[in-house]
């Protein structure tokens, strides 16, 4: 792991995997802009040690594993003050409301437990939808509202006008090789990515994994992909079929592989989103058949 600088107090932990912002409030305490996977956790403790810092605040963009893994354990660690959006906190305050997320027919409380319990966290700032600011560790940051990818996602914006962008775009490398993104409601998530036009900031970064000074482009790029992958599914849709028939077509058109019941749930949840919105949107529609939900083109 490194770090590097942005602008100004505002660098970022180049992970490997993923790209975690932080804003320097002096010498040696900072406010990291989410806390990565769990996995990655003791590695950002080391080269955090290494350079003589401490998180004093955490700010979440949202809560998926990726992006609030640590959180717990660095609470625990550091003593730090934790924010999130209202929704997000909500989500990852106990095993049931988790469950209400990853409520498919794979996971039991038990698998929530197994597979989730270390997102469970406590969160001392909770931030409203009506909230364009929120103060921490005596800092002031701007918040700027993008859900769809999540119910309540938020960008957060430094003192130096550096906006971090979480998972609301993705960098033109991770379009290349992902098969199917992820959204938890796509026509939120499309509204939200049209919306970042109104950001002006002096540079942007994308958790997996980019730095850039201009996202215009970026931000279309992103609308034609998540669009361009619906229309694939709506192509794969012949007469009536189940979600699951809709599925096994998918799987074995975009080429994923599924070896495990996790990967199913996944890829389940993935595809679930891209089919509610083409339902939403009046391009296919739902009827029962012998007692079976079945989706058919309009």
């Amino acid at each position: 792991m490194i770090i590097e600088k942005v602008r100004g107090n505002t660098y970022f932990i180049d992970t490997g995997m993923t790209y975690i912002p932080f804003y320097k409030i002096n010498d040696n305490e900072i406010v990291l802009l989410d806390s990565g996977w769990i996995s990655e956790g003791k590695g950002i403790e080391t080269i955090l040690a290494e350079n003589n810092l401490k998180i004093a605040g955490i700010i979440n963009s949202h809560a998926h594993p990726d992006h609030i893994g640590n959180n717990a354990a660095f609470k625990e660690k550091y003593n730090c003050v934790i924010a999130m959006s209202k929704d997000e906190a909500f989500l990852c305050s106990s095993l049931f409301n988790l469950k209400t997320y990853y409520n498919t027919q794979t996971n039991t409380l038990s698998d929530i437990k197994k597979h989730f319990g270390y997102m469970i966290c406590e969160t001392d700032i909770i931030i409203s939808e009506e909230q364009t600011s929120v103060y921490l560790c005596g800092v002031l940051f701007k918040i700027f509202h993008t859900p769809g990818h999540s119910s309540a996602q938020i960008c957060i914006i430094t003192p130096d006008n550096v906006a971090y962008l979480g998972d609301s775009l993705i960098t033109r490398e991770v379009m290349v090789s992902s098969k199917i993104p992820y959204s938890f409601v796509l026509k939120e998530d499309l509204i939200s990515k049209k919306k970042l036009h109104q950001l002006h900031c002096h540079s942007y970064v994308i958790a997996h994994k980019g730095v850039v000074s201009d996202i215009t482009e970026l931000i279309e790029e992103n609308i034609k992909f998540y669009r361009h992958k619906a229309e694939r599914v709506y192509d794969l849709i012949e007469g009536y079929m189940t979600l699951e028939d809709i599925m096994k077509s998918v799987i074995m058109n975009f080429n994923i592989k599924v070896e495990s019941i996790y990967k199913y749930d996944m890829v389940f949840r993935m595809l679930r989103c891209y089919v509610e919105y083409l339902y939403e949107e009046g391009m296919i529609t739902l009827t029962i058949e012998h007692g079976f939900l079945k989706y058919s083109k309009l």
